[in-house]
């Protein structure tokens, strides 16, 4: 038991961050607040065949769909429960990344998740099953990287699009993004379309994430944080306006996300 991740080979590497294993005792709390990432994800549940995600209100009401979904880019935080989170693998895509396996406008992987059945039939059924009677995590983690290189078709981002991610990841603080339209020599509208359907967001809320998930880089292991110089280092105008951003990206002030975080930096303990 425990957890496991690693980068796959090349050629799955330009695509993905990392495929990960994880095979737990449940955990004593039972909702847990996932943060919004730069690129899609895939989970598949290996102790139910079922995943789960809840609303952000007191009523907690539950949208369920197969063990097996992909979704995301997220704009938001979600939140899920534990019970499901016992034996779990999934994939953590690069921006864009997810594009290679499902070919969808990531448009349609922000709106919601997607059953991997839908997209694969057969083949996403035959993985699920294979990965069940797999005992031994590094062997589930090839199983999974052998299918995802079957699946894949590698079609490239437009070059455009790679630039810019690229400039962005490097400097998430800049929000001037005319300049960066110019160089394209499209028109702002052209560029921020063919951003959105290879992203799935557009680039002013990809620099706003960007930034964000820099800054929960750089806390989370911090018990005294001083905010106003971590606003200040990251691009933001003041603490008030990063206090606007954890907000709306985590649905949590920046000083409940240091309290409350544990191992996991895109895990919240809730109750």
């Amino acid at each position: 038991m425990g957890f496991c991740h690693r980068l796959p080979a090349a050629p799955l590497d330009g695509l993905i961050e990392a495929i990960w294993d994880w095979d737990m005792a449940p955990l004593a709390h039972h909702y847990e607040r996932v943060l919004p990432s730069l690129g899609a994800g895939l989970i598949i549940n290996l102790h139910e065949d079922e995943t789960r995600v809840y609303s952000d209100d007191a009523a907690r009401t539950c949208s369920k769909m197969s063990g097996a979904v992909i979704g995301g880019p997220g704009l938001h935080s979600q939140i899920i429960d534990t019970a499901e989170q016992i034996r779990v693998m999934g994939v953590v895509f690069r921006p864009g990344g997810a594009h290679a396996l499902c070919g969808e406008d990531h448009r349609v992987l922000v709106a919601g998740d997607i059953n991997l059945d839908d997209m694969f039939g057969s083949r996403a059924h035959a993985l699920r099953q294979r990965l069940l009677h797999t005992p031994q995590p590094a062997q589930r983690l090839d199983l999974l990287e052998q299918w995802l290189h079957r699946q894949l078709h590698m079609p490239a981002l437009n070059p455009i699009v790679s630039h810019a991610l690229a400039v962005l990841r490097r400097e998430p603080q800049w929000m001037r993004i005319a300049p960066l339209v110019l160089e394209t020599g499209l028109s702002e509208y052209r560029f921020g379309r063919l951003f959105r359907q290879q992203v799935g967001m557009g680039p002013k809320q990809f620099a706003r994430l960007t930034r964000f998930r820099a800054v929960v880089d750089q806390v989370q292991r911090q018990q005294q944080v001083d905010w106003s110089r971590v606003a200040a280092d990251g691009g933001y105008s003041d603490q008030a306006h990063l206090t606007h951003e954890f907000r709306a990206f985590a649905g949590m002030t920046p000083t409940v996300f240091v309290a409350s975080h544990g191992a996991y930096a895109n895990h919240i303990p809730l109750d």
